[in-house]
């Protein structure tokens, strides 16, 4: 499947000693049907061979992070991204190759709709435990996925719905879209599985703990935003 007219798509990579993973990652980007795009690599002082794998790749930029944490190193990618479209891909996940091609031409076909995402398997990384924290029933079927990895979207919408906050190690995915949501902003959610989603023993979503205080500070400022909006 080809698209006709194809914008550039701007794909944001955020890692920090991602040596393990990283050129599967981006190996999975490089095998997109679609084209073009450009991957920004925010950086977060990797200590490993990070680097070395990722100037590998092209055309890749590598920005090292001022700041600090995932919030962080989200804005800085899409403030550096040149298209008028955006994607983001975790280090140690892995997209299917029409993906870009399949939320792109959504994108392209309905000019209404600001960003969409789509279904998401997941797979247990060979030598690596269930994580405490995570259902291990998800290990079977296809599941929606409102996360960054499964995210294609338009540029403008960070303008609508504001960037990532930054006071947020963990659960700035689940903000984000909180407030796309209390904002009303048109998606879609695609049928496909369109992504792969990795599980090891170094996910920093697996945080139960530092996870379940920011999705508390998350679903709290939705309320605020409910009754201001009912104002």
């Amino acid at each position: 499947m080809k698209t006709v007219n194809c914008p550039l798509v701007s794909i944001i990579m955020i890692v920090k000693d991602g040596e393990r993973f990283i050129r599967q990652a981006l190996d999975s980007i490089m095998a997109q049907s679609y084209r073009p795009f450009e991957i920004i690599l925010v950086d977060g002082n990797s200590q490993d061979k990070t680097l070395e794998i990722a100037h590998e790749f092209s055309p890749i930029s590598i920005l090292q992070q001022a700041g600090k944490g995932v919030s962080d190193g989200y804005n800085t990618g899409i403030r550096a991204a040149t298209a008028d479209f955006v994607a983001f891909l975790s280090h140690d996940d892995l997209w299917t190759p029409d993906k870009l091609t399949l939320q792109m031409n959504y994108l392209i076909g309905h000019p209404e709709i600001m960003f969409t995402n789509c279904l998401r398997t997941f797979f247990l990384e060979p030598g690596s435990g269930i994580p405490e924290g995570f259902r291990r029933h998800l290990l079977v079927g296809d599941h929606p996925a409102m996360i960054m990895e499964s995210l294609v979207a338009r540029k403008t919408v960070f303008d609508k719905v504001g960037y990532f906050n930054n006071a947020l190690r963990t659960a700035e995915d689940v903000d984000w879209y909180s407030r796309a949501t209390d904002l009303k902003i048109p998606s879609i959610m695609l049928p496909q599985v369109l992504l792969r989603k990795r599980i090891h023993d170094r996910n920093i979503s697996m945080d139960v703990d530092k996870n379940n205080q920011n999705l508390l500070v998350a679903l709290r400022a939705s309320v605020v935003r409910k009754k201001e909006l009912l104002k």
